[in-house]
């Protein structure tokens, strides 16, 4: 064999092996596993906190009816009280009594005023019109002297229906101006609850929705219904509030922390995919569709459901497909096979 034959033999093998080293390596393929989008079975349920109060009904307050000095507390806060039973006695202020002398005094020269006006009007002296002033003055001084009256005759304070001393808000000795509330008394058996919610989520809650408050070891979990919604955001919680009225013979005491779950979002027609196919970036929630093979990110909106599925607001349509299994291996446009 010749030279030239032996070297041609040797480029052609050069190239060859050259041919063999560049070849491209296999594109990656994730091994996943994958379930479609659905509608239903992702009610959301949504667990608040608060608390029981008095319902509208339950909660009377005691009020002071004139300027006063608090003498004696009969009732503190928790007494068990019955319809009538002293809850505080109070005495007029200086303030009080000197209005009170006055009053009298303006009403018996009102008096004295209009029988002067009838003998004068007899006379000729002076007209109906000046008469008919003079009644008007003395009519509207006897009833200040009367309500002046009642409010000082009024110093004891009476619970006006059975029930529990919630707050005594002055202590013995102190002035309480008129109007201000001494205590108030809870009736039994008429509570509502407040729970606060976070503001978004208010705005899907109706009055009249159902609710489901929690048990305890004393009680079991009772169906309520939502009376209001509040917007108002509250400074301290940051948090707006719903409002349920409790079913008589609940057993729930005013001031009792409670628990409670509400159902909203419409389960039957909701996107729904299962929990397993979530995947988090930053805060930011997404899965991944495979279509022709290939996964694709979709970055999603949900919200909190019930069971082992989660409601989709954003993302993605139904008949999708995302995976549920082998998500952590997969990236964005890359081929995948399924189990």
């Amino acid at each position: 064999m010749t030279r030239t034959t032996i070297c041609g033999f040797a480029l052609l093998l050069a190239g060859c092996s050259g041919a063999d080293d560049t070849a491209k390596e296999p594109e990656p393929v994730a091994l996943v596993k994958l379930a479609p989008v659905a509608q239903g079975g992702g009610g959301q349920q949504i667990t608040v906190y608060g608390a029981a109060e008095a319902g509208r009904l339950g909660k009377v307050a005691l009020v002071a009816p004139a300027e006063a000095t608090v003498v004696a507390i009969d009732a503190p806060a928790g007494t068990q009280v019955g319809q009538g039973q002293v809850v505080a006695r109070l005495a007029a202020s200086p303030t009080t009594r000197v209005d009170l002398v006055k009053a009298s005094s303006d009403a018996q020269a009102s008096d004295a005023a209009l029988a002067r006006a009838l003998r004068l009007r007899a006379d000729g002296l002076v007209s109906n019109a000046e008469v008919d002033a003079a009644r008007a003055a003395a009519e509207s001084a006897k009833a200040l002297r009367s309500s002046m009256a009642q409010r000082a005759s009024g110093l004891t304070l009476r619970a006006p229906a059975a029930g529990v001393v919630e707050i005594v808000t002055p202590a013995v000795g102190d002035l309480v101006q008129p109007g201000a509330a001494v205590a108030s008394v809870v009736r039994p058996g008429n509570a509502r609850v407040r729970f606060g919610i976070d503001p978004g989520t208010a705005r899907s809650i109706r009055p009249g929705m159902a609710l489901s408050i929690a048990g305890n070891t004393a009680r079991a979990p009772l169906a309520a219904t939502i009376a209001s919604v509040s917007p108002v955001v509250d400074p301290q919680t940051r948090l707006a509030s719903v409002y349920a009225d409790v079913p008589a013979g609940s057993g729930i005491s005013p001031g009792e922390a409670l628990t409670a779950t509400i159902g909203v979002g419409d389960s039957t027609t909701a996107l729904t995919i299962p929990y397993a196919a979530l995947l988090d970036d930053a805060g930011q929630t997404y899965v991944y569709v495979v279509a022709g093979g290939v996964a694709h990110r979709r970055d999603v909106a949900t919200q909190p459901s019930t069971g082992d599925r989660v409601t989709v607001i954003r993302g993605l349509k139904l008949g999708d497909r995302v995976v549920v299994e082998g998500g952590t291996a997969v990236e964005d446009g890359m081929k995948v096979r399924t189990q």
